[in-house]
C-alpha cells in the first residue's frame, strides 16, 4: 500500500512538475550565446515592433517572466532574453511581439485572456480566503454540513482557476506557430529551427504548466483540511 502511495505521489508531481520542468530546461538549452546573431532579443523585438509600425510599443527589461501587457502596451523581457544573443533570446521576444501584433489585430483570443486574467486573480484570491476562513466558520456554526459546503465551494473556485489558464492556450499557440515561427525563419538559418521551435513550444505552454501547479494548491488545502 504505501509502495503504491509512493508511486502514486511521484507521479502526481511528475505530471505538475513536469512541464515546467521541461521548459526551464528547454529555454536553457538553446540560451547558448550566439556571436553571430546580429542582436540581442530585445534590439529583435524593437525592431520587429517598428516594422509592425509599432513605435509606440515599448520593450523593456524586467525582472520577471517575459510577457506583453496589454494594458500598458509593453513588451517585457527578463535580462537574458533582452539582453542575450541567444535562439532563446530571439524565440523568446519573437513570442511576445506576436502578442503586441495580436494586440494591433484585435485578436479576439487575447482579449479574452485580458478579461480572464483579471477574473483569475479574483478567484485565486476568493477561493484563498474562503479556505483560511473554514476553520472560523466551522468555529461559530460548529456544523459539518456548512463546513463542507464552504470548503467544496472554495476548492471549486480554486480549480476554476485552472480552467482559464487552459482557455489560453489559443492565444499562445497563435502567438508561437502562426505568427512569431514565420518571422523567425526570416532571421534565422535553417539549421537553428528546430530548435526555436522547441522554444516556442515552451513558451506556449507556459501557461499550462501554471495551471498544473495551481493543481497544487488544490490538493494542497485537501490535504491541510483534512476531517
Amino acid at each position: 500500500m504505501i509502495v503504491l502511495v509512493i508511486i502514486g505521489l511521484a507521479l502526481l508531481a511528475g505530471l505538475i512538475y513536469g512541464p515546467h520542468l521541461w521548459i526551464r530546461r528547454t529555454m536553457a538549452v538553446h540560451g547558448v550565446e550566439r556571436p553571430d546573431f546580429p542582436g540581442t532579443g530585445g534590439e529583435l523585438a524593437r525592431h520587429l515592433l517598428d516594422k509592425a509600425r509599432l513605435e509606440s510599443v515599448k520593450v523593456e527589461r524586467i525582472e520577471g517572466g517575459d510577457h506583453y501587457s496589454l494594458a500598458e502596451k509593453t513588451v517585457r523581457l527578463s535580462p537574458g532574453n533582452f539582453d542575450g544573443r541567444s535562439i532563446t533570446a530571439v524565440a523568446v521576444a519573437a513570442h511576445e511581439v506576436s502578442h503586441a501584433l495580436q494586440d494591433k489585430d484585435g485578436y479576439g483570443p487575447l482579449m479574452m485572456r485580458q478579461r480572464l486574467a483579471g477574473v483569475c486573480i479574483v478567484i485565486e484570491r476568493t477561493g484563498g480566503i474562503m479556505m483560511m476562513a473554514t476553520p472560523i466558520v466551522f468555529a461559530l456554526t460548529r456544523s459539518p454540513v456548512v463546513l463542507v459546503a464552504e470548503v467544496v465551494l472554495a476548492l471549486g473556485i480554486l480549480a476554476s482557476a485552472v480552467v482559464i489558464h487552459v482557455f489560453t492556450l489559443p492565444t499562445e499557440y497563435d502567438a508561437s506557430f502562426n505568427r512569431a515561427l514565420p518571422i523567425l525563419e526570416n532571421f534565422l538559418k535553417p539549421e537553428d529551427m528546430p530548435a526555436a521551435r522547441s522554444v516556442l513550444k515552451a513558451a506556449a505552454f507556459t501557461y499550462v504548466a501554471s495551471a498544473l501547479v495551481s493543481l497544487l494548491d488544490v490538493a494542497r488545502w485537501f490535504r491541510i483540511l483534512r476531517f
